[in-house]
């Protein structure tokens, strides 16, 4: 069996001595991260998409969400203290931040963007986030996610 590809997200949390599993799958193509949690059987409150957005003041922010949940727009701004953030369009993404839609962590962009994941991720010992390209995903502790991609806790989602 072929040695599995590093990503830089790999590499970033091995040299800052983070624990983490990681676990490939067959996809060469956009899958959403449902699919993605279904595909590999695991809890939807536990797998993580990570989205980008522009905030009206023309910066990037980076939101890491359950892959069931929305984004609540106003709730991201205000995390961030910025009056309103938008989603960045697609096509902007990967000349942003090195990853493709479906690939996309928020550990090891080309930049270091204000991170936020909701704060659901603390009800977990571990939680799933793409692991840098489609078909990889990694396990890791959510208190080192924070570290790994300088993020801080926040109410990011619509109540339902």
């Amino acid at each position: 069996m072929q040695k599995p590809q590093k990503t830089n997200a790999m590499r970033i949390l091995e040299q800052q001595g983070i624990a983490f599993t990681h676990t490939e799958y067959e996809a060469d193509a956009f899958t959403d991260g449902a699919s993605t949690a279904d595909r590999l059987g695991l809890p939807h409150e536990r797998v993580f998409k990570t989205l980008v957005t522009t905030g009206q003041d023309r910066a990037h922010y980076v939101f890491v969400i359950p892959v069931d949940e929305t984004l609540d727009l106003k709730k991201c701004a205000k995390s961030v203290g910025v009056k309103a953030v938008e989603m960045l369009p697609q096509k902007e993404l990967f000349a942003l931040t090195g990853y493709v839609r479906g690939g996309c962590t928020a550990i090891g962009m080309k930049k270091k963007f204000v991170t936020r994941i909701d704060e659901t991720a603390m009800l977990f010992d571990s939680i799933y986030i793409s692991g840098g390209r489609i078909g990889c995903q990694l396990c890791l502790a959510p208190d080192d996610f924070c570290r790994a991609a300088v993020a801080a806790y926040a109410d990011l989602t619509e109540t339902h």
